[in-house]
């Protein structure tokens, strides 16, 4: 604020615009605390103000003007800028539980905690906007981290720790749109400028609950004409806003209803202290009345009663279901006789520990005007003028993807509070990852995590930056919202228990058994893409045609498992021994190749000399057939076998399916999906390929 040579800079105007009255006041602060230089209160002529809201902006702003003209006029200069507070009438307040995971073990920084701190403020902004059901925009205008957390366990301070996940509880507070407009209209219209706005019940915390007292579980109670404003401290924190939007009024309006006189009269037989025995008054028929100050206690008992019990509830709603340990009343309606003791016994606490607070808390306050005495009445309008050495802010203006964003500005403001006000989520400034994979093995549930997307693109004033970048106002920013990682993938050759064999024996010899798998309930490849949902089963057994299939052998003649005589569906566990009679076949090729080499190559051996035979003796027959099909386009004979199977004609190509050379294998019979066992036939098309 400009300069006045009879006083230290800066000057401070502060005005408490109340339901009954407006406090202007104007000060200094050095190093022994503040200066009052010039105090003026006016009384609103009419109701233009009801429970703390503006509602006739041109008579408040009438009223503005006496007093800043009386101020003016008091310190010979022209008053410009003035700080405001909104009644905590218009607030809300949110609790948000902000969390972060680390992908790995990492050290907490105060960026971390800043962005976890936002991240709260957002969850309390996505609860107000839940239960706003009308058009009313909310900024907030603050906030409190009530505790944080450091891998689920409470912390007090989480820097320099190292964590997995970090969480914050947040207390944020709004004001709406309208009601912000409406103080900004009032004192415009008296050509002010605000210079700061701040939270009435956070103007008179800051003077009547100093910080090292907030270690305590205490409530300030602000009574004013309109609303009760409260608040909580606990653990050296502020823990809950709330108000009751009834106060001094309803005490006012019971003795106008029985003495018949109007709201002048009435509130100054309400304020008669009690040393007066007896008030004298005239009624509006100009009659003459005389009535002691149990009279009046006991007219204003009712309403009274019923604020102390609404304030008590509320007090106990915002400190978890619980009494607080004391209370201290500021505010003119604190100041009724009784009214602390009847708040006192609606906490249950002793009556010394609900008390008013004037004279202790405005210690260090100095007033260089005469006839001014420290009084709780006093202690939101100091403490209006005292938030603007802590915290001078007000509403600015910036640009987010070309629309004009209005912001509280708290000298915190960061690209984060813009962007959440202009409406993007936090879930699309920060990765996202892409879409998780969950299925089933044997029963178990598994999880392959999706991948992790980029992070939103943020240009400050054209300038590349990051998400917690201060902003000041017509700043230009610009958001390219984070996107989306790839999806999770797995093949089924990539399952662990798809490596495995188990050990049979087969008449003389033994034969390793790679796994099958099934998904749900149909047999698959190797190659086989796992979709979310899918319950795989890794087979411990053949069924005998399995087995048969695997060793590419066909007996004449009966099969037995462990003795007993069996059909193709019989399974064949670990250690099970398998018999036919007719094994000739299967044991001359068990001495032209060792049991551990691969099955494919083994036969693949004995397939390539029968088709050397037949070439060499193509008019001999070894009772075998022959058969062409066409792969890929091309012509193939198969040769040395009864019949054949799909997965016969990679002996007879040049194609390596042992190594993905894409994302998917494909193999077609005539145009439609085959499997490894299909029975392929002469002239059939066969497709093989990998798909990109």
């Amino acid at each position: 604020m400009a300069a006045l040579t009879k006083y230290p800079e800066p000057l401070v105007f502060g005005l408490d615009i109340g339901t009954r009255s407006i406090v202007g006041t104007v000060g200094y602060r050095d190093v022994h605390g503040f200066h009052v230089v010039a105090q003026s209160i006016r009384y609103h002529e009419t109701r233009a103000m009801m429970d703390g809201q503006i509602h006739d902006i041109g008579k408040v702003s009438s009223t503005i003007r006496e007093v800043k003209k009386e101020l003016e006029e008091a310190i010979g200069r022209r008053l410009t800028e003035v700080c405001i507070a909104a009644a905590g009438r218009v607030l809300k307040t949110a609790v948000g539980k902000g969390e972060y995971a680390f992908e790995e073990n990492t050290v907490v920084t105060d960026e971390y905690i800043h962005s976890l701190d936002l991240i709260g403020v957002e969850k309390a902004h996505e609860q107000i906007l839940e239960e706003n059901d009308t058009d009313i925009k909310f900024y907030c205008v603050g906030y409190t981290v009530i505790k944080y957390y450091l891998n689920d366990y409470e912390i007090t301070n989480l820097e320099g720790h190292k964590a997995n996940k970090i969480g914050a509880d947040v207390l944020a507070t709004f004001l709406p749109e309208e009601v912000v407009d409406g103080l900004y209209a009032s004192v415009e219209m008296a050509d002010l400028e605000v210079a700061n706005l701040t939270l009435e019940p956070i103007a008179a915390i800051n003077v009547a609950i100093p910080e090292n007292y907030r270690l305590l579980n205490i409530a300030l109670v602000d009574v004013g004409a309109g609303t009760s404003d409260i608040c909580v401290t606990k653990d050296g924190s502020i823990v809950g806003y709330g108000m009751i939007p009834a106060a001094g009024d309803e005490m006012t309006e019971a003795l106008i209803k029985k003495y018949l006189v109007d709201f002048k009269t009435a509130e100054k037989i309400k304020m008669a202290g009690p040393r007066k025995k007896t008030i004298s008054f005239k009624d509006i028929m100009g009659i003459s009345q005389k009535i002691t100050q149990d009279d009046m206690l006991h007219t204003i008992e009712s309403p009274m009663k019923a604020i102390t019990k609404s304030i008590a509830e509320k007090i106990v709603e915002l400190n978890a279901g619980k009494p607080v340990s004391a209370v201290f009343v500021v505010g003119g309606g604190g100041k009724i006789t009784g009214f602390t003791n009847l708040l006192a016994k609606e906490l249950g606490l002793p009556e010394e520990r609900v008390a008013l607070r004037g004279e202790e808390v405005l210690g260090d306050v100095e007033f260089l005007v005469e006839g001014i005495k420290k009084d709780p009445l006093l202690v939101t309008p100091i403490g209006i003028c005292l938030n603007f050495y802590d915290q001078k802010n007000n509403f600015i203006f910036v640009r987010v993807n070309k629309e004009r964003v209005k912001l509280y500005n708290n000298d915190k403001l960061t690209i984060f509070d813009a962007v959440v006000q202009f409406g993007i989520s936090n879930e699309r400034i920060f990765p996202r990852r892409g879409a998780d994979l969950t299925y089933q093995v044997n029963g178990k549930s598994r999880m392959v995590r999706g991948h992790q997307g980029e992070a939103a693109v943020i240009k400050l004033n054209g300038k590349e930056t990051g998400i917690n970048t201060a902003i000041e106002a017509n700043d230009e920013i610009e958001i390219a919202e984070s996107t989306i990682g790839e999806s999770a993938s797995l093949l089924l050759s990539q399952i662990p228990e798809c490596h495995n064999s188990f050990r049979v024996q087969v008449n003389e010899s033994y034969v390793d058994c790679p796994m099958i798998a099934t998904v749900n309930g149909t047999m698959v490849t190797e190659y086989y893409e796992v979709l979310d949902g899918d319950d795989i089963q890794i087979l411990n057994y053949y069924t005998v045609q399995q087995l048969l299939t695997l060793l590419d052998v066909t007996p004449d003649t009966k099969i037995y498992v462990n003795k007993e005589e069996a059909d193709m569906d019989s399974k064949v566990y670990e250690n099970f021994h398998v018999t036919w009679s007719e094994i000739a076949t299967y044991q001359e090729l068990k001495e032209e190749q060792d049991l551990t080499e691969d099955k494919e190559s083994a036969f693949g051996k004995q397939q390539e000399e029968d088709r050397v035979k037949q070439e060499e003796n193509p008019d001999k027959k070894h009772g075998n057939r022959a058969i062409t099909v066409i792969v890929n386009g091309k012509p193939v004979t198969i040769t040395g076998k009864e019949t054949y199977v799909f997965v016969d004609i990679f002996e007879m190509i040049d194609f390596d399916r042992t190594t993905a050379q894409g994302t998917e294998l494909v193999t077609t019979k005539n145009g439609a999906k085959s499997e490894y066992l299909d029975t392929i036939n002469d002239g059939d098309v066969i497709e093989v390929y990998w798909r990109e």
